[in-house]
């Protein structure tokens, strides 16, 4: 088929090297403009734009695709017959979305209606679900509200991240979006409507979103680090630093009973050669795995050789 496809981060790219592995036309891959990025500001391609580049198919970065007749009218001189969608970042106006002959299809990352939005990987990790998935969706003027078509799932680990997570679903919805477009070709899709009441949404993730509210119990932070993983990163304060958590785990009763009667969410409650332990609103998180500002991610007995606890010290 004729396709056009919009996508940005490597999500999207993964999605796009299987539309063109599976043979299709792909007449413009559309992403975001060029930003800046890293310490230093310089001006960095999306990940699909890169992919697009190295497979030949020509890039179209509009700023907005809102109010925008001239992006329209290049998309219309296409031809497309379907425009695919995965992670593209801008949400698109109701004659781009009936522009194609079969519309538009959009691989989400959860199982619809469950986490409508733009974080729906880390919002699985961060709620400890036991299942997450991928659905391609026909495309409808809501966010994320179209019609679903098809659904694949998987098993999360005990120790999933939100990048592992990341990577496997890539893999799942790349396969995902052949099958569907296969069946688009067909006519055999039977599309099935979302139930609203069952709808959940996963916002957008900022830098702040990492930050550990000791006051927590010690198995949610669990979660919002491995959730937090690699981006934006789970992260506390001490004496005024920024300290970064890449792993940690809950501990069992039995350290709650080595733990002062009088100790408060933050404090750091267990000290041990590979590790150090912090009290949480309910429960001891052990951490084994720091990024001291400025520094290199290390293992916690690196940290505690470099930057030594004596007991009493307060994270927050």
């Amino acid at each position: 088929m004729r396709i056009v496809f919009m996508g940005t981060p490597d999500f999207a790219a993964v999605i796009l090297d299987a539309v063109h592995a599976a043979g299709h036309e792909i007449l413009a891959a559309v992403t975001q403009p060029d930003r800046p990025k890293g310490r230093g500001k310089a001006m960095a391609m999306s990940d699909v734009k890169m992919r697009a580049m190295e497979l030949g198919i020509p890039v179209l970065q509009p700023e907005r695709v809102r109010n925008n007749e001239e992006f329209a009218e290049s998309i219309r001189t296409m031809h497309p017959d379907v425009i695919v969608v995965a992670a593209f970042g801008q949400i698109l106006p109701k004659e781009i979305l009936e522009l194609p002959r079969l519309g538009c299809i959009n691989v989400h990352a959860s199982l619809l209606p469950k986490y409508r939005g733009s974080a729906p990987i880390q919002q699985a990790v961060l709620n400890g679900d036991k299942i997450a998935g991928v659905t391609t969706m026909q495309m409808a003027e809501g966010l994320d509200t179209g019609d679903m078509l098809e659904k694949a799932s998987v098993e999360l680990a005990p120790d999933e991240t939100g990048g592992s997570l990341f990577e496997r679903l890539s893999r799942v919805g790349a396969a995902l979006i052949v099958s569907t477009l296969e069946k688009a070709e067909a006519g055999t899709l039977r599309p099935e409507p979302q139930d609203d009441a069952l709808s959940s949404y996963a916002g957008m993730l900022d830098k702040k979103s990492g930050r550990i509210d000791w006051t927590k119990p010690a198995c949610v932070i669990e979660r919002l680090i491995r959730g937090m993983n690699p981006w934006p990163t789970a992260y506390t304060n001490r004496d005024g630093k920024l300290l970064k958590i890449w792993k940690a785990e809950v501990l069992g009763g039995e350290a709650e009973e080595a733990v002062p009667a009088d100790a408060m969410p933050g404090d750091c409650v267990l000290i041990r050669k590979d590790s150090f332990s912090v009290r949480c609103g309910d429960g001891i998180l052990r951490v084994l795995e720091v990024q001291p500002e400025g520094k290199k991610r290390m293992a916690a007995d690196a940290y505690l050789r470099g930057y030594p606890m004596n007991g009493g010290e307060h994270f927050a």
